[in-house]
């Protein structure tokens, strides 16, 4: 697995994967028989309370805004209706297409629900047509209990602009739908795909600046047909009460005062991030640098383009191409590497996207999409690119690596040997390959047999499958276990992904304080084993995509001391001088550089 923001699969079993979630989503779930007399009836259920667990025996509690996230899961779906037989059954499934609600709203409110369960990410949805898109109807179908027409690109866009922002900005969402309920009770027992409306409702208004017309009206249409005309008369009350204190520019935001800690928890509040997070940037950077990069973090990502030397391309034709799709670009000062301009949720800027890729750029092999200093490929969809490329962005999303950059930190030069330890899905290892010039053999090792595969594709689909052979292993299992040794050794290390939270919407709420130990001591391990395999004169080169120095140089420093054979060897002269710190390491700052976190050593093993 490629070094970056770490979900642990393959090390720890995750916890409270399967912790249940109630979802009331039949849309006639709210009518009931009225006893002998036949009628139906709508019930009189308060529209903010939340329908009892059947057989549990207790109403299902919503965390507060403050305390950390609780995962959840689905405990049923709606019923279908006898004209919609299921496929099993052997029969043609009838589609029971809505007309009437936003489409892409709908799709959003069931993917922010998914994304809450940990069965989804925040991802550009892939086009109509192929698997991804029709599972993605098949998940709103059987939430809602109806189904919706297929979205076109523009629908899309806008799925992705809202799903990344509403996970993004939760926190500051979730305390100020908490503060117009009309009690806390209402909010804290409040039912998932309700809450989920309403934070999209919020972020429309208040990050989108989306008419406010269209923000009330759609939002209450969808609450009132996924789940009941009472819950729309709810989210109906509550826009409109933030609407107006929008006007008035009186949102109850919490005021930044008292201690250290309770100014830490309004600051997580008004820039929605976890008290920890921002309590530990505060300790290491300072208050003001600590805004900065929650302002960062929040902030519209953009993201780059690397030409294929491989191929014989060059970046003036690369942007040839660009100038003549009309796609907004600007220079890097990397060579390699040209940058698509705005945020990538931006509607114009995902415009451009589609652009690049339905004009067949990845599949010819001509670029790679990324990011210079941690590697980023964003999950994108293609639908002029190959079956490999789909699921080659698809798979890059979840991970992050180390290229750009750090590829110059590990300076690969032709005719050497280099082993890539954490190489899934292959972002650095493509790249060091084309720096190699046709002359020399990278090793791609991961644990991740699935995700070497695409990896060796990929590799074959830019010309350098030649160059490139996959091991499957545990780096740890196998440096015991091989006398093989190499020129370089590049270990992009698991991390907390810290330095790409601006890519990764998610990822601040899927972290704990407690991860950055268990971190830590795997990245003392993966240390180790990665030295064992250094040529005596050779290259170890440690990077991260965090900027936590608990991560960087602190295990640097542990490292040394534990191996005197060791010596860190300054990056000054292997990328430009504003990246290199005072001790030699290479530190990449949003802040600073406005590119993405990240951090890179370089240690020569000695010749005795």
């Amino acid at each position: 697995m490629e070094g970056g923001a770490l979900a642990l699969p393959h090390f720890r079993s995750r916890v409270g994967i399967g912790s249940p979630i109630l979802l009331s989503a039949d849309p006639g779930a709210a009518r009931r028989s009225s006893g002998a007399s036949g009628r139906s009836r709508v019930s009189r259920v308060n529209p903010g309370a939340y329908p009892r667990s059947a057989g549990r025996g207790r109403t299902w509690k919503r965390d507060s805004p403050e305390a950390p996230p609780r995962r959840s899961g689905i405990t049923r779906v709606p019923n279908r209706s006898p004209e919609m037989p299921t496929e099993r059954a052997g029969r043609t499934k009838v589609s029971n297409v809505n007309l009437e609600v936003s489409h892409h709203r709908a799709v959003a409110a069931v993917r922010l629900l998914r994304i809450e369960k940990g069965k989804a990410f925040v991802d550009l949805l892939n086009e109509k047509g192929n698997s991804s898109g029709e599972n993605e109807m098949s998940y709103v179908e059987r939430t809602l209990g109806f189904s919706i027409r297929c979205l076109d690109n523009r629908d899309i866009r806008l799925v992705t602009v809202i799903v990344a922002g509403t996970v993004r900005w939760k926190r500051y969402l979730d305390y100020l739908i908490m503060s117009l309920c009309s009690e806390e009770k209402v909010f804290r027992e409040m039912e998932p795909l309700l809450l989920q409306i309403l934070r999209i409702g919020f972020f429309e208004i208040l990050k989108l600046n989306v008419p406010a017309y269209a923000a009330v009206d759609e939002n209450v249409r969808l609450a009132k047909v996924a789940l009941r005309p009472g819950a729309g008369n709810l989210v109906n009350a509550i826009l409109r009460k933030l609407l107006l204190l929008k006007e008035a520019n009186s949102l109850p935001l919490p005021k930044i005062e008292g201690d250290d800690r309770a100014q830490a928890r309004a600051l997580s509040i008004i820039y929605s991030h976890p008290v920890w997070m921002v309590r530990r940037w505060i300790r290491f950077l300072g208050k003001e640098e600590a805004l900065k990069l929650m302002k960062w973090n929040n902030s519209d990502p953009h993201f780059s383009i690397r030409v294929n030397t491989a191929n014989g391309y060059t970046r003036a034709d690369l942007i040839d191409r660009l100038e003549s799709l009309q796609v907004h670009y600007e220079k890097s000062t990397m060579d390699e590497f040209v940058r698509i301009q705005e945020g990538m949720q931006n509607y114009l800027n995902l415009f451009h996207v589609q652009t690049v890729l339905q004009a067949g750029l990845l599949k010819e092999g001509m670029c790679a999409v990324q990011d210079e200093s941690a590697g980023k490929f964003p999950c994108l969809s293609d639908s002029g690119t190959s079956h490999l490329s789909k699921h080659l962005i698809l798979m890059l999303r979840h991970e992050e690596s180390i290229v750009g950059l750090v590829v110059s930190v590990v300076d690969p030069q032709p005719g050497e040997t280099i082993i890539d330890c954490c190489a899934a899905p292959g972002g650095k290892t493509l790249f060091m390959a084309a720096r190699l010039s046709g002359q020399g053999k990278i090793w791609a090792l991961d644990i991740n047999k699935g995700r070497l595969r695409i990896l060796m594709e990929a590799a074959k689909l830019h010309n350098l499958d030649a160059m490139i052979s996959d091991i499957h292993a545990d780096l740890r299992l196998y440096a015991k276990e091989t006398t093989a040794t190499f020129d370089k050794v590049l270990l992009d290390a698991p991390c907390s992904g810290l330095g790409v939270l601006s890519k990764r919407a998610d990822l601040r709420w899927n972290r704990q304080f407690e991860d950055l130990e268990e971190l830590m001591c795997l990245q003392d391990e993966l240390l180790d084993s990665a030295s064992m395999l250094v040529k005596p004169g050779g290259i170890l080169v440690y990077s991260t995509c965090s900027i936590d120095p608990e991560e960087n140089e602190h295990r640097i420093a542990a490292f040394v001391q534990r191996h005197p054979d060791f010596v860190l060897q300054s990056v000054h002269g292997y990328v430009p001088a504003e990246f290199v710190t005072d001790e030699g390491f290479y530190s990449s700052s949003p802040t600073k550089h406005s590119i993405d976190g990240a951090f890179a050593a370089r240690l020569v093993r000695s010749v005795l």
